[in-house]
């Protein structure tokens, strides 16, 4: 039991250690005005740094995603189809693709598709 509590402070003290010698050389002491600041090809920059982003390309990308696991949950009924009752089958998967095409409908009829 000794011997455990010995190697557990052996080697708690031994990241210490490095934990510590780690932090003393990678201090930076110069924090000079030109590395500080955003490199640019060179040049000083113009503008702000940060690009606005596209919520339209955002929302289209949201809605591939979506549709994308859809699919992936629509491949498995494709196997199931031989080991299941047919009626429940079908009605469980008109449901789903009625649930998909109402989305989608709604998503075209409120402009979301639209790319401009």
């Amino acid at each position: 039991m000794k011997l455990i509590y010995l190697m557990i402070t052996i080697t708690s003290m031994l990241t210490m250690i490095v934990m510590s010698l780690a932090s003393i050389i990678s201090k930076k002491s110069i924090n000079d005005r030109e590395k500080t600041s955003p490199f640019e090809c060179g040049f000083d920059p113009k503008n702000m740094t940060r690009m606005s982003f596209s919520i339209r390309f955002f929302l289209i990308a949201v809605i591939f995603l979506i549709f994308d696991v859809e699919i992936a949950l629509m491949l498995p009924m494709i196997l199931t189809f031989s080991i299941s009752k047919l009626k429940l089958w079908m009605l469980t998967s008109t449901y789903f693709m009625l649930i998909l095409i109402i989305g989608t409908y709604y998503e075209w009829k409120f402009g979301a598709l639209n790319w401009l």
